[in-house]
């Protein structure tokens, strides 16, 4: 169980643990994402069986970025998600075995495909999507529209900066793919 009475009484008040000084602000934020990533672990295996009893948990991630995006290839979803070549068509095939994603020849690129939500996945998916808002409005009911508001600002700004901050991912996935040009632009962009 998560306990806040662990919780500094002052952000930002420095100290020292263990000897070494320490911003609480910081060690608070620290214990925070820990818990917060631990349940959305969970979670997104939760998530994923509720599309699909087989379904792996990374792949509703897959799944999501297909619904927003549109048909991407197999590569961009590669370098999206931060995984290899071999990963990616490992998850596709699977999918695809599932029934809930299609693969399409792109018609800028003969030679290339597009991968695609099905009727069936993009079905699943919404519904799955759709019960899951509905579990954050029960869970943040207490909130007030403005707080929610903020939460998303402050995690949109936190995802913003932890991408710009590390390029290179979307490169060394590249790379993986085995796209070395395209992952030397990625570095210099």
């Amino acid at each position: 169980m998560h306990n806040n009475a662990a919780l500094p009484p002052e952000q930002g008040a420095g100290g020292t643990v263990g000897g070494i000084g320490v911003d609480h602000a910081f060690l608070a934020l620290e214990r925070e994402l820990a818990v917060f990533l631990r349940r959305a672990r969970a979670a997104s295996g939760e998530l994923a069986r509720e599309v699909h009893p087989e379904l792996e948990s990374a792949a509703y991630g897959l799944l999501m970025r297909l619904e927003d995006a549109g048909p991407q290839r197999a590569t961009d979803l590669a370098g999206f998600v931060g995984v290899g070549k071999a990963t990616m068509s490992r998850q596709l095939r699977a999918l695809e075995g599932l029934g809930l994603v299609t693969r399409t020849p792109d018609p800028a690129d003969g030679r290339a495909f597009l991968v695609e939500l099905t009727e069936e996945g993009r079905s699943r998916f919404s519904a799955v999507r759709v019960a899951r808002r509905a579990r954050y409005a029960r869970r943040l009911a207490a909130w007030e529209r403005d707080e929610v508001a903020e939460l998303a600002r402050l995690l949109h700004r936190l995802n913003a900066e932890q991408e710009a901050e590390d390029p290179g991912q979307a490169a060394r996935a590249e790379q993986e793919a085995g796209d070395p040009g395209q992952a030397a632009r990625a570095t210099q962009e």
